[in-house]
């Protein structure tokens, strides 16, 4: 009997000691794992999640982005406040490998991108966009930023009397066309730089978009370009999905712990306010009624 005991006492501890040496493997495998520059923080794999290609989490944006993605190629990108938001949640997933994708604005706001696990690029939750794709609980509220060239006196009271510039399928159009109407044809183009560079070229006189997005554009500007005021619409980020992912509750559940454990606000802080130059606080609210 007593060596049936020693025996058990010996196979209870080697089990012990095995959980304990797969755990530091585990552990010393989780601190080689690197995404580009951010800085992880959470536990690894502490989160189930399904990705669409085996050990990589898979990630659309809509590029360039400053600030959110710095870079202007899936290649070179190794910092921002999206990029490396991607990176905190591969790293809970436990996923070793990041894969950028850049897409088409169009085709991805309307669910129309494939092999993918999640986007994040700025993307306003609306209804008409979550009949085709599933959305994140919001990460970052947003308002509707107006940017103008330096010196050119651009006010809410004369706004609608001026050429504006667009990106088409955005929610700044949906605002500009429905709330704002201009006196003037709306200007739409297919994408951000092409309406700044449309903005910088004297082709139209201001472009409106989501202020984090024009806040970053003025940045880039060396002072040619100026945030002249916003619009408070009430909109928020989140992270888009393809229909029925199995990972939004997980995903969802992530960010949350971002934003309690003070992750989100540490990349809001390093990467945002230095692309932008400049806090959102700072740049006037117009209304629609001083626009009329």
């Amino acid at each position: 009997m007593k060596q049936r005991k020693n025996l058990g006492r010996a196979v209870v501890l080697g089990l012990a000691a095995a959980v304990l040496s797969l755990s530091a493997v585990h552990t010393a495998f989780a601190a080689k794992v690197h995404y580009g520059d951010c800085k992880v923080t959470g536990k690894w794999a502490s989160y189930p999640f399904k990705p669409a290609v085996p050990g990589q989490l898979t990630v659309e944006v809509n590029l360039p982005a400053p600030g959110w993605w710095n870079g202007n190629s899936p290649d070179t990108i190794k910092s921002g406040y999206e990029y490396c938001m991607a990176a905190n949640i591969a790293y809970r997933a436990g996923l070793p490998k990041l894969v950028v994708k850049n897409v088409g604005w169009d085709g991805l706001v309307a669910g129309q991108t494939k092999h993918f696990d999640l986007a994040l690029s700025e993307i306003s939750i609306t209804p008409a966009r979550a009949k085709v794709v599933e959305f994140s609980v919001p990460y970052f509220e947003s308002t509707m930023g107006v940017l103008a060239r330096k010196g050119e006196h651009i006010t809410p009271g004369n706004i609608r009397q001026q050429s504006i510039a667009v990106q088409g399928g955005t929610t700044g159009a949906s605002f500009v066309a429905n709330k704002l109407k201009p006196v003037k044809p709306v200007r739409v183009y297919s994408s951000e730089a092409a309406q700044f560079t449309a903005l910088a070229a004297r082709q139209v006189d201001v472009a409106v978009n989501d202020t984090s997005i024009v806040l970053a554009q003025q940045g880039k500007s060396h002072g040619r370009l100026v945030v002249v005021g916003q619009y408070d619409t009430g909109e928020s980020y989140g992270a888009l999905f393809p229909k029925h992912s199995p990972n939004v509750k997980t995903v969802d559940k992530m960010i949350e712990e971002m934003r309690s454990d003070g992750t989100l606000k540490m990349l809001a802080d390093k990467y945002l306010a230095a692309a932008w130059g400049e806090s959102p606080n700072d740049i006037p609210t117009w209304t629609l009624q001083e626009s009329k």
